[in-house]
């Protein structure tokens, strides 16, 4: 192999033809150097066996256990079924496996094996459903070591991604380091090849921490350098779109049942004071859950068509599209405004979106509503002016600047619902513009907490029937399972039909997990908006920004092994409507940290707060996964984590763009070449 190898389609490495190939770019995957940056999400290590005794509900554990007994099989409805007890010298328990007869007679009556997964208990039983089976030589032999665990899609397995990525590993030694060697040096770098091979199959927890630390500078260095050149070039940008004080405004809000609160008030005044000047618009409307961003961004868009121009509205997926739109247009219904709405979805018939396309281009439509359709190069618009991105992060560089190049020297307005503590906030997007909202509704009753433990789980039942008796809705969440090849579907196929056996049978329990379609997905929350599903159970798929008023009730289940950030971004599903919400925080760990972790949620419903506390607990010894669960806004770097890593990549990025803004000079010059390539998650 040599370096043209990393430009060589994955078809080029043994076992991969057409039709793996594909699966594999459903994530992303085409060339070699893809897949040599598809990092892992988290690493399985293998913890110790324990006794039988020792056992607690709610734990990943492993055991080594002899079958004791018959091994039982049975079919119910198209599902196999095996059974079997398992023991050792200090007590029994029952494992259960779905769909793998097989293993009826693979295993061995009076044989010891290692059997690893999740503890629940039934009555007085301790059981494992689904848990991995080791040979004991094999499992005490992978002790010590870290397996990666890659993110998913349909149809690609863990094993799949592993034995690709060890092939991969030889076209490893060819790739260019993006940094200059004095940064390097300075920051006691690890070279970057090293840090891609030991990112992979680390030889153990230091070279991991040391090859983590290398590439998470490597984004946060990127990143800000992308925003502080994009800052300087938009800072150059003349608005050929400056625009009249909105008198519809002032009436529309005369109109409203409601007062906006202060913080809207001083926000938008923000924009207005952006879109009437002679600058181009380049802001961010950082809020919290239920603080008022997409009123605002309505607010904009009518300042934005009284004008006579366009606006568009991109959103990242088909519901949240669905909802703008259908607020959009009962908006100008109710207030009898100069909308005249459209909508642009992948799911659109041919023929509706070639009738939307001809709209937009010949004006016939002032206000584009859609997902990422908006940006094909198919759609071309009269006179766009403004350009809006809701749930920001989730968009790319390329996508956020294809998006503003829609139009010429278009004012740009991002949304996020993700509050960034100000310490990082300040360093992430120095001068940029960024309004914060930090204050929520009046009218909006704060959501109840309780942070319970596995015992209160009945309790918890017995409420979700009540709130659903009322005539409202529920969400439930379950984590993924952080181990070996077992995954969310399963766990969240698993935990539906208990839930479901455990409900009433008149409550209509549905699931919704991370492998399905996304036309899969909408359509399953279009059904839950709709009121057709009472109980939602899902992984934490569920989008921030849905609205479902209807729903008082959030359940997550082993909360400890979420961030807090991301605990207080599920809350919010919550919380929207006017009765009164609650959020049940199930901690199954009996640690002291996850409980006064918890604690925090339990008193406070305030999101930039409870950053703040989040960026306080959490340091480098709490990251081992490169995702901590919450974090949504880089592959590998954790804002909470690498605090300081950010400040140290702020201050070098100053001092790169201070003694060469152009990147021109030739010890800069892969690095420039890297830039121009990076795709960060966060763009403003």
């Amino acid at each position: 192999m040599n370096e043209a190898s990393l430009k060589e389609t994955i078809e080029s490495l043994k076992g991969i033809g057409d039709k793996t190939a594909k699966v594999f770019e459903k994530a992303g995957i085409v060339r070699i150097e893809d897949l040599l940056e598809y990092y892992p999400r988290n690493y399985d290590t293998f913890e110790d066996v324990v006794k039988v005794s020792d056992l607690k509900s709610g734990n990943t554990v492993a055991v080594r256990c002899q079958i004791i007994g018959n091994i039982y099989a049975k079919n119910i409805r198209n599902t196999s079924i095996i059974t079997f007890d398992i023991g050792d010298i200090t007590g029994k328990a029952k494992v259960t496996y779905f769909n793998q007869p097989y293993l009826r007679s693979t295993l061995k009556q009076g044989h010891y094996y290692i059997f690893r997964g999740l503890v629940t208990k039934k009555g007085n039983t301790f059981c494992f459903n689904q848990p991995k089976i080791y040979q004991p030589e094999d499992y005490f032999a992978l002790q010590g070591t870290m397996q990666p665990i890659y993110p998913l899609v349909k149809g690609l397995s863990n094993n799949m991604v592993v034995k690709a990525m060890q092939q991969a590993m030889e076209s490893a030694v060819y790739m260019k380091d993006p940094l200059p060697s004095y940064l390097i040096k300075d920051n006691n770098l690890m070279e970057y090849r090293d840090a891609i091979k030991n990112i992979h199959f680390p030889k153990d927890k230091h070279t991991f921490d040391i090859a983590r630390r290398r590439l998470s500078y490597n984004e946060f260095l990127f990143f800000i350098l992308r925003l502080r050149i994009l800052k300087l070039t938009e800072e150059e940008s003349v608005s050929t779109a400056v625009m009249k004080k909105s008198e519809l405004v002032d009436r529309f809000l005369e109109k409203l049942p409601y007062d906006l609160t202060d913080a809207q008030k001083r926000v938008y005044k923000e924009i207005e004071a952006d879109l009437t000047g002679s600058r181009v618009m380049n802001r961010l409307i950082q809020g919290d859950v239920g603080s008022g961003k997409t009123i605002l961004a309505f607010l904009a868009l009518l300042i934005t068509v009284e004008n006579g121009y366009q606006g568009a509205m991109m959103a990242p997926t088909e519901v949240l599209a669905r909802q703008h739109y259908e607020d959009i247009c009962n908006m100008a219904k109710e207030y009898d405004l100069p909308f005249r709405p459209v909508l642009m979805i992948g799911s659109l018939k041919a023929k509706e979106k070639k009738e939307n396309k001809k709209g937009i281009e010949d004006g016939t439509y002032n206000v584009c509503i859609g997902t990422n359709a908006l940006i094909q190069d198919t759609v071309n618009y009269k006179n766009l002016a403004l350009v809006i991105t809701d749930e920001q992060h989730r968009f790319g560089v390329r996508q956020r600047e294809k998006f503003a190049g829609k139009g010429e020297c278009t004012h740009v307005l991002a949304m996020s619902a993700t509050p960034i503590p100000r310490t990082l906030a300040i360093i992430l997007y120095g001068d940029l513009h960024v309004s914060v909202l930090d204050e929520k509704p009046a009218s909006r009753l704060p959501i109840k907490n309780c942070v319970v433990g596995p015992d209160y789980r009945p309790t918890a039942y017995r409420f979700i029937e009540k709130q659903v008796s009322l005539g409202h809705q529920v969400y439930v969440i379950c984590p993924m399972i952080e181990e070996g090849e077992m995954n969310d579907v399963e766990n969240v196929t698993d935990y539906t039909e208990k839930l479901r056996k455990e409900l009433s049978p008149s409550i209509h329990v549905d699931m919704l997990n991370g492998r399905m379609k996304a036309s899969e997905k909408d359509e399953l929350m279009e059904k839950f908006a709709n009121k057709e599903i009472d109980v939602l159970v899902s992984t934490t798929v569920i989008e921030v920004g849905i609205n479902v008023p209807n729903a008082t009730v959030m359940m997550i289940e082993n909360a400890e092994h979420f961030g807090l950030a991301q605990l207080h971004q599920l809350r919010g599903r919550v919380g929207r409507g006017k009765d009164q919400s609650y959020c049940i925080f199930m901690n199954t760990s009996e640690s002291k940290d996850a409980a006064a972790r918890l604690d925090i949620l339990g008193k406070s419903n305030d999101g930039f707060k409870i950053a703040e506390e989040d960026l306080k607990q959490r340091g480098p010894g709490d990251m081992f996964g490169i995702r901590q669960s919450g974090d949504l806004f880089f592959k590998i770097g954790d804002i909470y984590a690498d605090s300081d890593l950010i400040k140290k990549a702020s201050i070098d990025a100053d001092r790169i763009l201070g003694d060469d803004p152009d990147l021109c000079k030739k010890e800069n010059e892969a690095l420039h070449k890297a830039l121009a390539g990076a795709n960060e998650t966060i763009v403003l």
